[in-house]
């Protein structure tokens, strides 16, 4: 594992080095929009639909997302949501969730549920259709959102699956060219922790939903942990150290 941490950094600069050197550093701006495009749909995702959501049930989505900063901070650092697995769903339990819900929804959640990987690979054909002139249809377009969102199930511990599950959604469109991969392969490090960050927010938002929906929640022990007051210690506190969330002023 060591090996692998030192050298991914010199797998990502020999990546971005072979695109700069095969289609020029006039590519870079193209990538470059297309990661912070990336990042700002994810961020509409979490904030719209997420925080929709989170309203339907009762809770804010900010305040949900600040009392999962450390876990979101680790993520982001890793661009993996496998590490805070443990962390997550004691947190979750602590809000006053049934521990049958987070016990079924999280570990799921992390197979099935990968709403940010499907906005990835969608985003992605589209750009590749479009740096390799494709003229695509809607049809085609609805065609990939669909495969997308089947392609994408399971690959979320897999190491570098999404260009995996990328070449394998773009076979469904044979006109685009599955060349044009060597184009996303380069940036495919930075679009990874917007992926890891938005398909855990996603799998923490829908178990808390699904508590709301099935009755399985405390709501006023959610309510006041969110706000950051005191609340009475469970056996899983001891598991897991949890930072006290301040309250707002």
């Amino acid at each position: 594992m060591g090996i692998i941490i030192k050298l991914a950094p010199l797998g990502v600069l020999g990546a971005i080095a072979f695109t700069v050197g095969k289609y020029g550093v006039g590519s870079l701006k193209q990538l470059g929009m297309l990661v912070v495009l990336f990042y700002a749909a994810v961020i509409i995702f979490v904030v719209v639909v997420l925080g929709g959501i989170m309203r339907l049930a009762g809770f804010s989505i900010f305040k949900f997302l600040r009392y999962l900063r450390e876990e979101l901070a680790v993520v982001f650092a890793t661009t993996s949501s496998d590490s805070v697995l443990p962390q997550v769903m004691s947190k979750l339990k602590r809000m006053g969730i049934r521990d049958s819900t987070v016990g079924l929804v999280i570990p799921t959640g992390y197979s099935f549920n990968l709403d940010a990987f499907s906005i990835y690979i969608t985003l992605a054909a589209v750009f590749i259709a479009q740096a390799t002139n494709t003229p695509i249809t809607m049809t085609d377009l609805l065609t990939i959102l669909a495969i997308s969102l089947v392609t994408s199930k399971g690959a979320h511990g897999v190491p570098g699956s999404a260009i995996v599950v990328l070449a394998a959604t773009l076979q469904a469109i044979p006109a685009i060219p599955a060349i044009g991969l060597v184009l996303v392969l380069s940036v495919d490090w930075f679009m990874g922790i917007a992926r890891a960050l938005g398909n855990l927010i996603g799998n923490c938002v829908a178990t808390v939903a699904i508590a709301a929906w099935e009755g399985d929640i405390d709501r006023e022990r959610a309510h006041a942990v969110l706000d950051g007051r005191a609340v009475p210690a469970t056996v899983d506190d001891a598991d897991v150290m949890i930072a006290p969330v301040p309250a707002r002023a």
